[in-house]
């Protein structure tokens, strides 16, 4: 018998934690303890740790967004959301996975995943916001943590794998089931029945933290809504977020009369939404004319904003065809009269990068980085072109002010490996190109770096130091996983 990725993940937690319940007080979710004394689950520094290996297997097996303009908006509507959450203080980091598929997803760590094809279907911030916090909820109730504990006979590199191979419905599942089998537990519509107690209790917490961060309780079950009504057009190919998140009418009619409790009022989305949402369609289209059209076709329709959102959109559309001068003139108005509208005035500085007008591109990234001082997606962009025009020196210094959350990205390390090039100082350059590989998930592409580094001239005692204990570092974890291949 062959299981389904998602049977395998919640009928082993099913096996292991039967009669977990959790208590309502107050209208409020009793939440369980993140630790646990017993050292039963995993550690906090080993949860940390997985989070971070399953962050970088996605990388190995999807696209994750590098645009540090689109990662800012999801981190920072993800952010806001945690702060009304029953962790606040829970160390989340949220993602943008550039797929056209319908999904989302929490792993272990607090990491969660938006699929852009997720994002375009939101007709709504509030919908938008309403699936983060349902994964938040996931999160805060432990329903991954606890079903990724019976996996903890792997090692750390080989469960992260695993998780995100069942959590993308990417990959066979043959793997995981032989690590599973053995407390596989429960018929299969009990395991549903399982499936849907989950769903509820994230769907509870999900609209509490939702009303909290003042979104709208009502775009949940709308946005549930217009899923099940569009599964009848995908046949067989049902979106991955429907596999995972079965949508059914009592669902639906059990998060609405709850979305009901709260006043009614109008929930206006922010511009950024609207802004990142255009350009998401514009980046992963695949068919250029017709996001041209479509962009086009709304220029003038609706409000004043979406208006000018759609002659965002079609500029963004038209760079992407290399049509500078056009993008430039769409830009420059935009800019003119809406000045303090960031994207605008960050659009006009990506176009000329992109018509590699370098010094133009550093002017244009100065100034935005003198108005818009704590903006980490205006910081990389300028660091970019600071490398461009031979500015290596003044990147470096760029780079070691950015935030933590930043250098967690792996353009982070793609960046200190082309400023080191541009010193010269090819070890180094080596060195943090295999920290890129090995934070995208290519282990193998990190040792070649790495000796290639202890190869070049000049090495410090320091440094020969450092790379010993990183190729030991890779070697080990790439061993691990070779062996429970």
């Amino acid at each position: 018998m062959t299981l389904k990725p998602a049977t395998l993940l919640l009928g082993l937690s099913l096996a292991l934690f039967p009669s977990t319940h959790y208590a309502l007080e107050n209208g409020k979710i009793d939440l369980p303890e993140l630790g646990d004394s017993s050292g039963s689950l995993l550690t906090g520094e080993e949860e940390k740790e997985l989070g971070q290996a399953f962050f970088r297997s996605l990388h190995s097996q999807i696209t994750v967004s590098q645009d540090a303009e689109i990662q800012q908006y999801i981190q920072t509507l993800g952010q806001r959301l945690v702060a009304h959450s029953d962790a606040p203080a829970y160390p989340f980091y949220f993602f943008v996975v550039m797929e056209n598929d319908i999904n989302a997803f929490a792993g272990p760590g607090g990491y969660i995943g938006v699929n852009s094809g997720l994002i375009l279907m939101t007709e709504a911030e509030s919908e938008l916001a309403s699936v983060i916090g349902h994964e938040i909820g996931h999160v805060t109730q432990r329903h991954l943590y606890r079903s990724a504990e019976a996996a903890s006979r792997m090692s750390i590199p080989t469960m992260a794998a695993t998780l995100a191979a069942i959590l993308l419905g990417t990959q066979s599942a043959a793997a995981a089931q032989a690590a599973v089998i053995a407390v596989q537990a429960g018929n299969a519509q009990f395991q549903i029945n399982f499936t849907r107690e989950h769903e509820a209790e994230a769907d509870r917490v999900g609209m509490q933290t939702l009303a909290g961060a003042d979104f709208d309780p009502r775009s949940m079950p709308t946005f549930f809504e217009r899923m099940q009504q569009s599964t009848r057009f995908y046949g067989q190919n049902v979106p991955e977020f429907l596999r995972t998140h079965p949508v059914t009418t009592s669902r639906i009619s059990d998060t609405r009369g709850r979305a009901e409790t709260y006043p009614y009022k109008q929930y206006p989305d922010s511009l950024a939404y609207q802004l990142i949402k255009a350009k998401i369609r514009a980046i992963t289209s695949t068919d250029d004319t017709d996001t041209l059209k479509y962009f086009q076709s709304h220029l003038n329709q609706g409000t004043a904003d979406q208006r000018l959102v759609a002659r965002y959109g079609l500029g963004l559309s038209i760079l992407k065809l290399q049509k500078f001068k056009d993008a430039e003139a769409i830009f420059q108005e935009l800019h003119k009269n809406f000045p303090n509208q960031m994207q605008y005035a960050t659009a006009l500085a990506r176009t000329a990068l992109e018509a590699r007008d370098f010094s133009t591109a550093v002017l244009r990234y100065r100034q935005l980085s003198e108005q818009y001082p704590e903006n980490e997606a205006l910081k990389l962009d300028y660091i970019s072109a600071l490398i461009k025009v031979g500015k290596a020196e003044q990147a470096k210094d760029n780079l070691s002010q950015l935030n933590l959350n930043t250098q967690r990205l792996p353009i982070y390390w793609e960046l200190l490996a082309q400023v080191y090039s541009r010193l010269n100082q090819p070890a180094e350059s080596h060195r943090y190109l295999a920290e890129y590989y090995y934070a995208t998930g290519q282990v193998r592409d990190a040792i070649l770096q790495i000796r290639l580094a202890q190869k070049s001239k000049g090495l410090t005692e320091r440094l020969s130091a450092i790379l010993a204990e990183r190729l030991n570092f890779f070697m080990t974890e790439e061993i691990q996983a070779r062996q429970n291949r």
